[in-house]
């Protein structure tokens, strides 16, 4: 049987300075000066229409991403999450978190942030490498970067992420390890890596550059796992890694199927509905000019998850996690019951693809290295 599980809020801040050839998310160029105050207005009244997905929680973590949520103002980050806390009220221990990039970076917007309410950053380095950066179409330099980090740490914050990308063109074994060395030499508690892939609808895709070949990236992935666990990295998910205590209690929300409403524009929710026995997909309109267009309300689209998909999608982000997922989880977050799995479940232990626990969900360590088999068990 259905139970509410945590909920988070995730807010999407849609405009970037300029975007990057590799980005498929929902993010807009600033042309101009950004509309904070009417987009702020349209966060709120968004909100507001998403109460009663609340369902009597609490938010257990904010999340700001992008686009540049940097690119805000911290009065206006201070104003939702003021009007987030009023109509919704935070656990004591709420953590939350925003995206920032270091071409974006001012100490005094920083010490706003932290003023604000915000207790975590996650910095967009991808690379500290200026060769890689320009080609990544990154707007800041490796100074800046190392700059942002120091920043980050001088206003007061003591948890942040640090994303970091490998497999970049011309990449070598030494140069991603450089990236990972610099990021745990100035004090990262946790390391967001993973490998550029080439996704529709970017520039890369119309112009693919060439990345290393598979033989390397195999290597670059070891000689980073070696750097990571030497420095006291523990990997918790497929491309986190963190020291103990950090890590991020908003993703794993999200990988053990809990709930989050998505306020901005494009931005997605799901949310348990037990009284109708359903889970819920929401989506916010994508265009920002569209989502800004807005008469008393905020257009949006919901669909309850097909019980032929659930599954599927239980175990797409719980798998991801190296440790799994309580088996529990399944009836309480899908409406499931074990049974309905068994046989899939049988058949991946019996291919040494799944861990033979009554109580948790988890692939072996080969499971987890061929995880797409894993997950084509459950489609």
């Amino acid at each position: 049987m259905l139970k509410l599980p945590p909920l988070s809020l995730y807010v999407h801040i849609p405009w970037c300075v300029r975007k990057c050839p590799y980005c498929d998310f929902n993010s807009h160029e600033a042309s101009g000066e950004i509309p904070e105050q009417a987009y702020i207005e349209a966060l709120i009244v968004d909100l507001k229409t998403d109460l009663n997905w609340v369902q009597g929680r609490k938010l257990h973590s904010i999340f700001f991403g992008g686009g540049t949520p940097s690119l805000f103002s911290g009065k206006a980050i201070s104003e939702i999450l003021r009007v987030a806390e009023e109509l919704i009220g935070f656990e004591a221990d709420i953590e939350i978190t925003l995206e920032a990039n270091p071409g974006t970076i001012e100490q005094q917007r920083f010490a706003d942030f932290r003023e604000s309410g915000v207790n975590r950053l996650s910095i967009g380095v991808q690379s500290f490498n200026p060769e890689h950066l320009q080609k990544l179409g990154r707007i800041h330099s490796g100074a800046q970067a190392l700059q942002a980090i120091a920043t980050t740490k001088s206003v007061g914050f003591d948890n942040f992420n640090i994303d970091l990308m490998h497999g970049l063109p011309d990449q070598t074994i030494g140069d991603a390890e450089q990236d990972l060395q610099l990021a745990l030499d100035n004090g990262a508690q946790h390391i967001s890596w993973y490998q550029l892939t080439i996704e529709p609808n970017t520039a890369f895709y119309s112009r693919p550059p060439t990345l290393p070949n598979e033989d390397c990236l195999a290597d670059i992935q070891q000689a980073g796992m070696v750097i990571l666990q030497e420095n006291g990295f523990v990997q918790y998910e497929v491309s986190a890694f963190a020291l103990a205590g950090n890590m991020s209690r908003h993703n794993i929300n999200y990988w053990q199927f809990g709930d989050y409403l998505g306020i901005g524009a494009g931005a997605h929710g799901k949310i348990t509905v037990p009284a109708d026995n359903t889970v819920v997909r929401t989506t916010k309109t994508r265009l920002p000019a569209h989502y800004l267009a807005r008469d008393g309300s905020v257009p949006a689209r919901k669909k309850p998850i097909a019980s032929a998909e659930i599954a599927l999608e239980f175990m797409m982000n719980g798998l991801r996690l190296k440790h799994g997922v309580p088996t529990a989880y399944l009836p309480e977050r899908t409406g499931l019951a074990r049974s309905a799995i068994g046989a899939q479940i049988f058949s991946l232990q019996s291919k040494g693809l799944m861990e033979s626990d009554s109580e948790r969900y988890q692939t072996t360590a080969l499971g987890y290295q061929f995880l797409n088999t894993v997950l084509q068990g459950f489609d």
